[in-house]
């Protein structure tokens, strides 16, 4: 494709990609399509690269039942949707942490010390830069960066002729509890960030309806 075909390409997906409502329960995804989903997810980029995030895929009858009375917002996903995920947010992401520690020494093999100009400079950005201050906001700077995952995992999917769906409308401390008492989640280092479903819709396309480029994008020269 030429340059004008790929910028019509990504358009054409930008405007397939729906909030989908409905899915055909009888259609699934094949292993090959969901790893590259997953794949995607995994490659998104996170701040100092740290990755704040795990991805949990919920097959469990048992557990969709569990979580249908406080997950309003996922009824149609799990009645239709081939995939449930959640996506969980790290709460202990700081300069001097054991995960830091690990990220560093044992996945990026870098020499790690609390006290090194990139431990320190992390140090600096998120107690000065962002303010943040205790174990809450932690999680809330985590937890924007796994939409950037779920969202480049959702254009994936769209590129693929797959369907989804991003789902906050549940109850966070019901939905954290009812995780931790299964011992799927341990409260000291994760909280549920937000939940997204895969598969294909049983619906028609609607158009996007959108507010114009000049009412949302300005220049400052």
């Amino acid at each position: 494709m030429d340059k004008e075909e790929i910028r019509q390409h990504v358009l054409e997906t930008a405007n397939r990609r729906y909030a989908t409502k409905k899915y055909d329960p009888q259609r699934h995804i094949s292993p090959e399509d969901w790893h590259t989903i997953l794949e995607v997810g995994r490659l998104s980029p996170s701040s100092f690269g740290y990755e704040p995030w795990k991805f949990i895929l919920i097959n469990s009858p048992q557990v969709k039942k569990g979580i249908r009375p406080f997950a309003w917002g996922a009824a149609n996903s799990l009645d239709g949707a081939d995939k449930l995920l959640l996506i969980l947010a790290r709460t202990d992401v700081t300069y001097d942490s054991d995960y830091v520690r690990h990220l560093v020494a044992d996945v990026k093999h870098h020499q790690y010390s609390p006290e090194s100009k990139p431990s320190q400079a992390f140090k600096h950005f998120q107690e000065d830069d962002l303010g943040i201050r205790n174990d809450q906001e932690l999680f809330e700077w985590a937890s924007k960066q796994t939409y950037i995952a779920m969202a480049n995992m959702m254009t994936a999917a769209a590129e693929l002729g797959i369907d989804s769906c991003p789902i906050e409308g549940f109850n966070y401390a019901q939905m954290n509890n009812y995780l931790s008492k299964r011992r799927v989640i341990d409260l000291q280092h994760w909280r549920v960030s937000v939940m997204v479903s895969f598969g294909y819709r049983d619906q028609p396309i609607k158009p996007k309806v959108r507010q114009p480029l000049m009412a949302i994008y300005e220049e400052l020269n």
